[in-house]
């Protein structure tokens, strides 16, 4: 054998390594995976509560992450950092962020996740040379179901969500309402968490609201697009799982327009009674599509738009029904991709 065909040991360890990760991944893409993102303000814990709403059965996965800055000095007041990594929830002082995740992880109990009896792993993982770095736990239950807790070490936190999901693969980020929102041409060069977020993100996002918790139903925005109707079919989906009625919702700028509407409809409806999905409804409303959309689904859990494919710029300058009614309405928005 020539010198050239022999593998050295570290490269024999890289490839066992990613082979590893690809069958962690494809294990994963077989479940429905939550990553619900704190701060550790009370609005924030929306997002656990939803969570626990959206994800009541086994093959569901909860991620609570809690994104910290980049401390190399770490002052945390003598925490020694070792029995930090090794015990988490244990530490004797509190990693900032700790404490949030300890009152994620007891809400959803409060929902219904008792987590008391399942397997527990921690882990960490070197990261931007800051002495915690980034650590997790993770209860498993002997059906398989995961709810991890995530210490995260990132630049910023919109960064931080957006690596996370390199180490998922998930369904579902939730993130709850910013305290203000910036203008969509200002966002360009200055956009907040949410914004970033919801513009970047692979997968869906929620943006969550207290008041739309104690509501019920879907309400779907269906134009026709294609965006549409993959919106429709894996909003209804999730929908259904979790026994929510739904509402196909359509909007036509004047009469003229209304029979295209309510044809795009009728032909989602098609669709989802092939899938063995049941619609409540079908509304088709006349005027301007973000005001319809956010009066219509103002008493609604969760209002879904589908994401137009448009970038950040392009939307600032053509602007996007979806940002419109994620940015306008009282209850919480999905933006399905």
């Amino acid at each position: 054998m020539g010198l050239f065909s022999r593998t050295s040991f570290s490269e024999r360890s890289e490839k066992a390594a990613r082979k590893t990760l690809a069958n962690i991944r494809a294990q994963r893409r077989s479940r429905f995976r939550i990553l619900a993102c704190i701060d550790g303000t009370e609005e924030s814990y929306d997002t656990v509560k939803f969570a626990a709403k959206l994800s009541p059965h086994d093959n569901c996965d909860i991620v609570l992450l809690y994104v910290r800055p980049i401390d190399k000095s770490l002052g945390t007041e003598g925490l020694n950092v070792k029995v930090a990594r090794q015990n988490l929830l244990d530490a004797g002082a509190e990693l900032p962020g700790l404490r949030a995740l300890k009152k994620g992880l007891e809400i959803l109990k409060e929902e219904g996740l008792d987590i008391d009896n399942w397997e527990r792993k921690s882990r960490h993982e070197d990261a931007w040379g800051d002495p915690v770095g980034d650590n997790k736990v993770e209860f498993i239950s002997k059906a398989g179901r995961a709810v991890v807790l995530k210490l995260k070490t990132a630049p910023d936190v919109a960064s931080g969500i957006l690596d996370q999901y390199e180490h998922g693969p998930y369904n579902l980020i939730i993130v709850n309402e910013p305290s203000r929102w910036r203008g969509e041409f200002k966002s360009i060069f200055d956009s907040g968490v949410v914004q970033r977020v919801t513009a970047l993100a692979p997968c869906s996002v929620l943006v969550a609201r207290e008041i739309s918790l104690a509501n019920s139903g879907f309400l779907i925005y269906n134009d026709g697009s294609k965006y549409a109707t993959r919106a429709v079919r894996r909003s209804a989906v999730l929908a259904h799982s979790v026994g929510q009625p739904i509402t196909l919702f359509a909007t036509a700028n004047d009469e003229s327009a209304r029979a295209q509407a309510e044809e795009n409809n009728t032909r989602a409806a098609d669709l989802l009674k092939s899938m063995g999905i049941k619609v409540k409804k079908k509304v088709t409303a006349i005027g301007d599509p973000v005001t319809q959309i956010i009066k219509a689904g103002a008493n609604q859990c969760i209002i879904v738009v589908p994401d137009d494919g448009r970038s950040r710029f392009s939307r600032a300058i053509y602007g996007s029904t979806a940002w419109g009614v994620i940015k306008g309405a009282i209850t919480s928005v999905m933006d399905v991709r």
